[in-house]
Protein backbone atom coordinates (compact mmCIF):
# COMPACT_ATOMS: atom_id res chain seq x y z
CA UNK A 1 0.00 0.00 0.00
CA UNK A 2 3.14 2.40 -0.65
CA UNK A 3 2.35 5.52 -2.28
CA UNK A 4 5.35 7.32 -3.74
CA UNK A 5 8.11 6.09 -5.91
CA UNK A 6 11.05 8.52 -5.28
CA UNK A 7 13.01 9.41 -8.01
CA UNK A 8 13.75 12.62 -10.55
CA UNK A 9 12.16 11.90 -14.01
CA UNK A 10 11.93 14.65 -16.64
CA UNK A 11 7.99 13.77 -16.35
CA UNK A 12 5.20 13.89 -14.24
CA UNK A 13 2.56 11.10 -13.75
CA UNK A 14 -0.59 11.20 -12.11
CA UNK A 15 -0.31 9.70 -8.61
CA UNK A 16 -4.26 8.39 -9.18
CA UNK A 17 -4.04 5.54 -11.38
CA UNK A 18 -5.56 2.39 -9.89
CA UNK A 19 -2.57 0.74 -8.34
CA UNK A 20 -3.12 -3.27 -8.31
CA UNK A 21 -6.21 -4.79 -6.06
CA UNK A 22 -7.34 -0.75 -5.79
CA UNK A 23 -10.84 0.09 -7.30
CA UNK A 24 -14.02 2.51 -5.98
CA UNK A 25 -15.46 1.06 -3.12
CA UNK A 26 -12.27 -0.76 -1.79
CA UNK A 27 -10.15 0.27 1.46
CA UNK A 28 -7.14 -1.09 2.86
CA UNK A 29 -5.66 -1.15 6.92
CA UNK A 30 -2.65 0.66 7.02
CA UNK A 31 -0.26 2.08 9.56
CA UNK A 32 0.33 5.75 9.18
CA UNK A 33 1.73 9.00 11.16
CA UNK A 34 -0.98 11.43 10.88
CA UNK A 35 -0.98 14.85 12.02
CA UNK A 36 -4.65 16.64 12.26
CA UNK A 37 -3.62 17.82 15.77
CA UNK A 38 0.40 18.57 14.73
CA UNK A 39 0.14 22.29 14.85
CA UNK A 40 3.61 22.53 13.34
CA UNK A 41 3.64 20.73 10.34
CA UNK A 42 0.01 22.12 9.59
CA UNK A 43 1.94 25.10 9.75
CA UNK A 44 4.64 24.05 7.37
CA UNK A 45 2.22 22.59 5.07
CA UNK A 46 0.10 26.01 5.04
CA UNK A 47 3.27 27.54 4.32
CA UNK A 48 3.49 26.08 1.10
CA UNK A 49 0.03 26.78 0.11
CA UNK A 50 1.00 29.43 -2.70
CA UNK A 51 3.54 26.91 -4.56
CA UNK A 52 0.91 24.98 -4.85
CA UNK A 53 -1.47 27.44 -6.00
CA UNK A 54 0.79 27.81 -9.36
CA UNK A 55 0.57 24.52 -9.88
CA UNK A 56 -2.73 23.45 -10.96
CA UNK A 57 -0.99 19.96 -12.08
CA UNK A 58 -1.21 18.97 -8.11
CA UNK A 59 -3.78 18.49 -5.79
CA UNK A 60 -3.15 20.04 -2.29
CA UNK A 61 -3.28 17.39 0.39
CA UNK A 62 -5.60 19.21 3.69
CA UNK A 63 -4.84 19.01 6.92
CA UNK A 64 -6.77 16.60 7.93
CA UNK A 65 -5.33 14.22 5.29
CA UNK A 66 -1.89 14.89 5.72
CA UNK A 67 0.24 11.39 6.74
CA UNK A 68 3.48 10.01 6.66
CA UNK A 69 3.06 6.41 5.02
CA UNK A 70 4.68 3.75 7.36
CA UNK A 71 3.74 0.29 6.96
CA UNK A 72 0.58 -1.57 5.01
CA UNK A 73 -1.49 -4.62 6.10
CA UNK A 74 -3.72 -5.33 3.92
CA UNK A 75 -7.32 -4.64 2.06
CA UNK A 76 -9.96 -4.65 4.51
CA UNK A 77 -11.78 -7.77 3.01
CA UNK A 78 -8.47 -9.75 3.54
CA UNK A 79 -8.44 -9.70 7.12
CA UNK A 80 -10.27 -10.77 9.94
CA UNK A 81 -10.81 -8.48 12.71
CA UNK A 82 -9.54 -11.22 15.40
CA UNK A 83 -5.92 -10.64 13.32
CA UNK A 84 -6.53 -6.95 13.77
CA UNK A 85 -6.73 -7.04 17.15
CA UNK A 86 -4.24 -9.32 17.69
CA UNK A 87 -1.42 -6.61 15.05
CA UNK A 88 -2.72 -3.96 17.37
CA UNK A 89 -2.28 -5.69 20.94
CA UNK A 90 1.37 -6.98 19.28
CA UNK A 91 2.21 -3.36 17.93
CA UNK A 92 1.27 -1.63 21.78
CA UNK A 93 3.58 -4.13 23.18
CA UNK A 94 6.48 -3.57 20.50
CA UNK A 95 5.99 0.20 20.49
CA UNK A 96 5.95 0.90 24.15
CA UNK A 97 9.85 -0.24 23.94
CA UNK A 98 10.46 2.52 21.72
CA UNK A 99 10.53 6.44 22.60
CA UNK A 100 8.98 9.59 20.60
CA UNK A 101 10.72 10.60 17.49
CA UNK A 102 12.12 14.45 17.64
CA UNK A 103 11.46 14.55 13.38
CA UNK A 104 12.59 17.39 11.02
CA UNK A 105 10.05 17.97 7.88
CA UNK A 106 11.44 19.65 4.78
CA UNK A 107 12.06 21.43 2.99
CA UNK A 108 9.92 20.60 0.43
CA UNK A 109 10.78 18.39 -2.42
CA UNK A 110 9.40 16.89 -5.68
CA UNK A 111 9.69 13.82 -7.38
CA UNK A 112 7.48 12.64 -10.58
CA UNK A 113 4.10 12.28 -8.45
CA UNK A 114 3.90 15.41 -6.38
CA UNK A 115 5.79 17.52 -3.92
CA UNK A 116 6.51 16.45 -0.44
CA UNK A 117 8.59 17.31 2.89
CA UNK A 118 11.24 14.54 3.35
CA UNK A 119 11.26 13.74 7.05
CA UNK A 120 14.42 12.84 8.97
CA UNK A 121 16.24 10.95 10.51
CA UNK A 122 15.40 7.81 9.13
CA UNK A 123 16.65 5.83 11.62
CA UNK A 124 14.44 6.01 14.38
CA UNK A 125 11.59 6.28 12.14
CA UNK A 126 12.59 3.25 10.81
CA UNK A 127 12.16 1.68 14.22
CA UNK A 128 8.57 2.07 14.31
CA UNK A 129 8.12 0.66 10.80
CA UNK A 130 10.42 -2.41 12.27
CA UNK A 131 8.04 -2.48 15.10
CA UNK A 132 4.89 -2.61 13.19
CA UNK A 133 6.07 -5.35 11.16
CA UNK A 134 7.20 -7.52 13.67
CA UNK A 135 3.55 -7.37 15.52
CA UNK A 136 2.27 -8.05 12.08
CA UNK A 137 4.88 -11.03 11.93
CA UNK A 138 4.21 -12.03 15.90
CA UNK A 139 0.12 -12.72 14.32
CA UNK A 140 1.37 -14.06 10.64
CA UNK A 141 4.21 -15.22 10.45
CA UNK A 142 7.20 -13.20 8.49
CA UNK A 143 6.25 -14.11 5.10
CA UNK A 144 2.93 -12.75 4.98
CA UNK A 145 4.30 -9.45 6.16
CA UNK A 146 3.48 -6.99 3.32
CA UNK A 147 5.71 -4.56 1.44
CA UNK A 148 9.17 -4.73 1.21
CA UNK A 149 11.45 -4.45 4.16
CA UNK A 150 14.33 -1.89 2.90
CA UNK A 151 11.96 0.10 0.76
CA UNK A 152 11.05 3.02 3.07
CA UNK A 153 11.96 6.62 2.67
CA UNK A 154 9.79 8.79 5.17
CA UNK A 155 7.82 11.57 4.11
CA UNK A 156 4.73 13.86 3.58
CA UNK A 157 3.03 14.60 0.46
CA UNK A 158 1.73 17.92 0.49
CA UNK A 159 0.25 17.95 -2.89
CA UNK A 160 -0.17 14.88 -5.57
CA UNK A 161 0.53 15.05 -9.10
CA UNK A 162 -2.88 14.99 -10.81
CA UNK A 163 -1.80 14.27 -14.47
CA UNK A 164 0.91 13.28 -17.00
CA UNK A 165 3.22 16.00 -18.04
CA UNK A 166 6.28 17.92 -18.35
CA UNK A 167 8.14 18.11 -14.88
CA UNK A 168 9.88 21.41 -15.35
CA UNK A 169 7.21 23.76 -13.68
CA UNK A 170 7.10 21.30 -10.39
CA UNK A 171 10.97 21.60 -10.72
CA UNK A 172 11.09 25.36 -11.15
CA UNK A 173 8.73 26.44 -8.47
CA UNK A 174 10.41 24.34 -5.70
CA UNK A 175 14.20 25.60 -7.02
CA UNK A 176 12.93 28.80 -7.11
CA UNK A 177 12.06 29.48 -3.68
CA UNK A 178 13.38 29.54 0.02
CA UNK A 179 11.39 26.52 1.60
CA UNK A 180 11.12 26.35 5.36
CA UNK A 181 11.10 23.19 7.40
CA UNK A 182 10.24 22.65 10.81
CA UNK A 183 10.74 20.30 13.92
CA UNK A 184 8.52 18.55 15.97
CA UNK A 185 7.64 15.08 18.20
CA UNK A 186 5.75 12.48 16.56
CA UNK A 187 4.62 10.29 19.40
CA UNK A 188 1.88 7.80 18.17
CA UNK A 189 1.08 5.72 15.15
CA UNK A 190 -2.56 4.95 13.77
CA UNK A 191 -3.99 2.13 12.32
CA UNK A 192 -6.25 3.46 9.37
CA UNK A 193 -9.20 1.92 7.34
CA UNK A 194 -8.49 3.65 4.34
CA UNK A 195 -9.78 4.25 0.97
CA UNK A 196 -9.00 6.69 -2.18
CA UNK A 197 -12.36 6.50 -3.94
CA UNK A 198 -12.42 10.90 -4.03
CA UNK A 199 -8.54 11.57 -5.61
CA UNK A 200 -7.81 11.72 -2.12
CA UNK A 201 -6.19 9.66 0.75
CA UNK A 202 -9.29 9.60 3.67
CA UNK A 203 -9.49 7.38 6.32
CA UNK A 204 -11.45 6.43 9.41
CA UNK A 205 -8.75 5.83 12.58
CA UNK A 206 -9.14 2.11 13.81
CA UNK A 207 -6.68 2.53 16.78
CA UNK A 208 -4.13 4.66 17.97
CA UNK A 209 -0.56 3.02 19.62
CA UNK A 210 1.63 5.37 21.72
CA UNK A 211 5.58 5.40 21.39
CA UNK A 212 7.12 4.44 24.57
CA UNK A 213 3.70 3.88 26.14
Amino acid sequence: MGEVDIGETDTMRDHWWWRPGWHIGRSGYTWHVTFADNAAVGDLAAAHADLLAELPMLDPVPLQWLHLTTQGIGFTNEVTDEDLARIVAAARDRCAALTPVAATFGPAAWDPEGVYLPVTPHEPLARVRHALRAAIADVWSLDRVPEADDDFRPHVTIGYSNSNGPADPVRAAVANRELPSTTTTLGSVSLLRLHRDHRIYQWTTVATVVLGG
